[in-house]
């Protein structure tokens, strides 16, 4: 009964929002007109600040350190409220509003990026936040462990344990094998909670969520970058041997033209991009799908009137809740997805002939 009190309010309250979006918009029509482009990739891109939320013409978000080194100027660090949302100009640097640069920071006096931008932005923020999280988790139930051995888990133990027990018998023992996989199994549990948690982060509208870390391809290419390192560095000599000189080919592909070896060899490559464009394609669709119905609510509004942005607003408010139970679900599948995949590169790195 409770369960279904909150939904109802959770409901009334997104609706009620909506509704007054649609109003501020309609308010606004004459000045700017909607872009529903512009409108994801802001939601589903990095800032240099942390948008909580707006009120007419206020804007209401968290500023954070951006540290500029430029061969002019020297080494800047500032608040990002100093731009005032992107709007004005500080030190000689300003936020891009079109061209290549367009959301990155840029001097004024030649229009290009600063020499070296390492700016704590929103996707930073939200890495830090998430390893924080997953830091606390872990002590918090390793220590656990220590005060209680040999008892059965209780309260964070019990919501952890199965989980590990999941990534460690079903990932690491069926893909590496029991003599191996304790080697690989605490990178594999790193990988699998890193991009769980995250996902779920992604999910919550409000701070510290709403940041889409798993959705953008540097965050995901430097984890198959890991995959790749470990898979290289561990492949004995029957893996290599199965690259460059695959048994049962025939010789005709293997000598006149190394097509077969050239075929393996790409295929070294190309496996963990397709880890990392895999990941980050499903997080961020995933997204861009409910940002996209969500936007119906102000092209409606801009064409039609207020009236029918009620109605759409409605069937928005629907979707979106379906969306979001359908979005747990990827959030836990692509870190499994994620997590198996390395595995099973790391067994065939590490299989003896047979």
């Amino acid at each position: 009964m409770k369960l279904s009190i909150r939904i109802i309010l959770i409901l009334f309250f997104s609706l009620s929002l909506t509704t007054a979006f649609a109003q501020h918009d309609e308010k606004h029509a004459e000045k700017e007109e909607f872009n529903t482009s512009e409108f994801i990739l802001d939601h589903v891109g990095d800032a240099y600040d942390w948008h909580i939320a707006t009120f007419g013409d206020f804007h209401l978000s968290i500023p954070l350190p951006v540290i500029l080194y430029s061969k002019n100027s020297g080494v800047n660090i500032f608040i990002s409220s100093k731009f005032h949302h992107g709007h004005e100009a500080y030190k000689g640097f300003e936020i891009a509003q079109e061209g290549d640069y367009k959301g990155k920071i840029i001097e004024q006096s030649t229009g290009k990026r600063p020499f070296l931008d390492l700016s704590i932005t929103k996707l930073v923020m939200s890495l830090f936040i998430s390893l924080t999280l997953i830091l606390i988790i872990f002590l918090s139930v390793a220590k656990a462990y220590k005060k209680r051995p040999d008892k059965a888990p209780k309260g964070l133990q019990s919501l952890i344990e199965p989980l590990i027990i999941f990534v460690r018998d079903d990932i690491a023992k069926s893909s590496i094998g029991e003599k191996k996989y304790e080697k690989f199994l605490p990178f594999l549990l790193t990988i699998f909670f890193f991009i769980f948690i995250n996902n779920l982060l992604g999910l919550i509208p409000i701070f510290p969520g709403g940041a889409n870390l798993t959705g953008n391809i540097a965050i995901t290419a430097v984890l198959a970058l890991a995959t790749f390192v470990i898979t290289t560095i561990n492949g004995n000599k029957n893996y290599w041997r199965h690259i460059f000189w695959a048994p049962g080919v025939p010789w005709w592909l293997k000598v006149p033209v190394p097509l077969m070896p050239f075929v393996e060899v790409l295929g070294v490559f190309t496996k963990p991009l397709i880890l990392a464009v895999r990941l980050f394609a499903n997080i961020s669709g995933g997204h861009m799908v409910i940002l996209g119905f969500f936007s119906l609510i102000f092209v409606f509004q801009n064409m039609y009137g207020a009236g029918v942005a009620y109605g759409t607003g409605v069937f928005t408010l629907v979707f979106t809740v379906f969306m979001t139970f359908l979005e747990l679900l990827v959030a836990f599948i692509q870190a499994y997805v994620f997590t198996l995949l390395s595995a099973i590169y790391f067994g065939m790195a590490i299989e003896e002939h047979h």
